[in-house]
């Protein structure tokens, strides 16, 4: 099946979910902060430029910080990088967290990540950004187990931290729209990881995603969704939309990681903590908000967990979170897909 092209250019999975700018070049930049920066004064979005220069003060204020220390800051500079985002995109939000602790200890005295909870108020900072993405999750109230499980980017980690755990995050290889002339139709086609090929992980699939019936190689898999198109290039206004809506319907099941390379996964279903109807982005931030107030008020048990069974899972995502951040929320503000530049993968 030949790949759906929009302005000379393959079409594929893209990192902004709500209003990707389909078939424009990537950005290729060092600084996601300047690029971002320079693009907010551009488009005359001035509080939201304000919010982003805080969100970036603190993430550098950050850097030279102890995993110990890091969260608070951490946090508030996620806070504002999404106070910019929902400024920029005309999203009405409090000026509060909308995000406190959640108590679900009960009689026990435990520290561990499975009774660390969050609850998500319903008006703030963190309620908004789930209205921006339209979040199906019903729950309001997550353990940090919950939320670190349902991050892609520390998946690996957990995986090994919980032993027993089967893998949430599929990877996946020729991530395209094809388009079917026989049908003319469009629909997201792409390949199971050769590690994680076969029946098995075909039947953990999400119900939006199935095996692709005519190739039957147990890694070829596509959507079930579709768009009508009548040939394999999106030239109008309208049949871009279709594209980005079609795209839009599935990035709760695909998620990515940025590097050198974006890696595509499908968020699989397996047994283990609850699968949250939830973007990572979100979960990030509110798993850091509630790190950073066990940072500011209780601080000898960050250094229980930080010395504790989970440390490396904590470490790493504290470490971790901020590019993977920056990346996701460059590519909702601008509608762009950023990589560092000189760098080209093999052919």
């Amino acid at each position: 099946m030949p790949t759906l092209r929009i302005n000379e250019r393959d079409v594929g999975p893209h990192k902004a979910t709500v209003n990707p700018n389909l078939g424009a070049r990537t950005v290729l930049t060092n600084s996601h902060w300047e690029y971002v920066a320079l693009w907010l004064r551009r488009e005359r979005k001035i509080s939201a430029l304000f919010y982003w220069q805080q969100a970036q003060t603190f993430a550098q204020a950050a850097e030279g910080m102890p995993v110990s220390s890091a969260p608070l800051l951490l946090y508030y500079s996620f806070m504002n990088a999404v106070k910019a985002l929902l400024s920029a995109k005309s999203v009405p939000f409090d000026e509060h967290h909308g995000v406190r602790a959640h108590n679900m200890r009960g009689s026990s005295s435990k520290i561990a990540l499975s009774n660390e909870g969050v609850r998500l108020m319903q008006r703030g900072i963190a309620p908004a950004l789930s209205q921006y993405f339209s979040e199906a999750e019903t729950s309001t109230n997550h353990s940090l187990e919950e939320l670190l499980f349902n991050i892609p980017w520390i998946h690996r980690t957990f995986c090994l931290t919980y032993k027993n755990q089967k893998d949430l995050f599929i990877p996946l290889t020729e991530c395209r729209i094809e388009f079917d002339a026989v049908s003319r139709t469009a629909y997201f086609s792409a390949m199971l990881s050769k590690d994680f090929a076969g029946p098995t992980f075909i039947r953990r699939l999400p119900p939006s995603l199935i095996a692709d019936p005519t190739a039957n190689d147990g890694r070829t898999i596509r959507s079930v969704a579709n768009i009508a198109l009548t040939q394999p290039v999106a030239r109008t206004t309208a049949e871009t939309s279709a594209v980005a809506g079609l795209l839009r319907g599935l990035r709760p099941d695909l998620n990515y990681i940025a590097g050198s390379q974006t890696l595509w996964y499908a968020k699989a279903v397996v047994p283990g903590p609850a699968r949250l109807k939830r973007f990572p982005l979100t979960c990030t931030l509110l798993a850091m908000h509630r790190l950073s107030e066990i940072c500011r008020y209780r601080p000898m048990e960050l250094a229980s967990f930080l010395t504790g069974q989970k440390n490396w899972l904590l470490t790493e995502f504290i470490r971790m979170s901020p590019p993977q951040f920056l990346d996701e929320l460059s590519a909702e503000l601008t509608g762009q897909q950023f990589m560092v530049p000189n760098v080209r993968p093999a052919s």
